[in-house]
C-alpha cells in the first residue's frame, strides 16, 4: 500500500514536471509579489528576483534528474 501511495511522488514524465514546474513558479511569484510590497525599492526587487532565479534553478535540475532516471532506465532494460 505503501509502494502505492510512494508512486504518485515520483515524476515520471516531463509534463509532469512542467506542471510541478509551474507550481513552483506560481507560488514564487506570489511570494514575490509579497516581498515588493512588504520591500519597496530595490530590496523587493532583488528578493523578487532571487525568487524567480530559484524557479529556474529548480526547473532545470528537475530535467536534468528526469533525462538521468530515463536513461538510467533504459540502460537497465537493454543489457
Amino acid at each position: 500500500m505503501l509502494k502505492k501511495i510512494g508512486r504518485l511522488f515520483v515524476i515520471k514524465t516531463r509534463l509532469e514536471a512542467c506542471l510541478i514546474i509551474y507550481a513552483l513558479a506560481v507560488g514564487a511569484m506570489a511570494r514575490g509579489a509579497a516581498y515588493l510590497h512588504e520591500y519597496p525599492g530595490y530590496g523587493g526587487k532583488l528578493l523578487l528576483l532571487a525568487c524567480t532565479g530559484s524557479v529556474f534553478l529548480a526547473g532545470a535540475k528537475i530535467f536534468d534528474c528526469l533525462r538521468y532516471e530515463q536513461a538510467a532506465e533504459a540502460a537497465r532494460q537493454s543489457g
